[in-house]
């Protein structure tokens, strides 16, 4: 079998990066692209490539797995109300539900933009494009994840001062944190935190720190987009229109979008 080392070995070609190319068809995200390159899964013209530091083009024959790349959809973006005991991958090694395991039959192949635990609910974006999933990741695209919780403990407003100030635990060092009391529940409280970063397991290190122990996790927005009724397990469909006014051109062009007019109104999904 030929392979190359590209990017080492290889001068760059014009075009854009080859895992940017994957994520952009909607096989993978851009990160798992980039693992699946150095398994040597990937084939450029007939050559197995092992670096994902390889620009291709419109004329370059990329295949996965040896079949070719589908041609990229328009970017699209779903809202999903994702529940308890799942977890945000396409695959388990442990044999749980998985959030894709649940979703409405129809919809194209997608990724999450970003993770929530399993024990973790609410609003979860997904897409077909794994650009766009790279981009509202980043903490610099400046979004805040919002949350209710349901934490056990009694409230010290020193340490929640601390948090809302930015705080470093354990050598990390973590943004400034919105966080409010919303109402007491016998030994519980209810609050709402906001993130900029939505780091793993971030809400629960934050507020065991401030002596809460969150016994229930809901993510209600995503910067712009918010759970609000949407049931259970369903999805809906972002309106391209909106989704490209709250991105701006400049973003969208950065993450090389394809953001077209269409006449079809999305609409609520649920599971059948």
């Amino acid at each position: 079998m030929t392979t190359t080392t590209a990017g080492r070995d290889a001068p760059e070609t014009s075009g854009q990066r080859l895992a940017k190319v994957m994520a952009r068809a909607g096989l993978c995200s851009r990160r798992d692209a980039e693992r699946w390159i150095a398994d040597g899964r990937v084939r450029v013209n007939g050559v197995t490539v092992l670096s994902p530091a390889l620009n291709v083009g419109r004329d370059d024959r990329v295949e996965v797995d040896g079949n070719p790349l589908p041609e990229p959809e328009r970017t699209r973006l779903w809202l999903h109300h994702k529940p308890r005991g799942v977890v945000t991958t396409a695959r388990d090694p442990q044999g749980r539900p998985t959030v894709f395991d649940s979703l409405p039959t129809g919809l194209p192949r997608l990724v999450s933009v970003g993770r929530l635990d399993i024990n973790t609910e609410g609003l979860l974006l997904l897409t077909n494009d794994g650009g766009l999933a790279r981009l509202l990741e980043l903490p610099s695209t400046g979004w805040v994840r919002r949350y209710r919780v349901r934490a056990h403990g009694a409230i010290d407003e020193g340490r929640l001062d601390e948090l809302r100030a930015g705080v470093t635990l354990d050598g990390i060092d973590y943004g400034a944190a919105t966080v409010s009391v919303d109402r007491r529940q016998g030994g519980n409280v209810w609050l709402s935190v906001g993130l900029r970063e939505g780091r793993n397991r971030e809400v629960k290190r934050l507020l065991e720190y401030a002596g809460l122990a969150t016994n229930r996790l809901i993510r209600v927005s995503f910067g712009p987009f918010q759970l609000g009724d949407l049931p259970v397990r369903a999805v809906r469909e972002v309106r391209t229109k909106v989704l490209r006014e709250q991105l701006g051109d400049k973003l969208a062009a950065e993450a090389g979008l394809d953001l077209v007019r269409v006449k079809d109104e999305p609409h609520a999904r649920r599971r059948r």
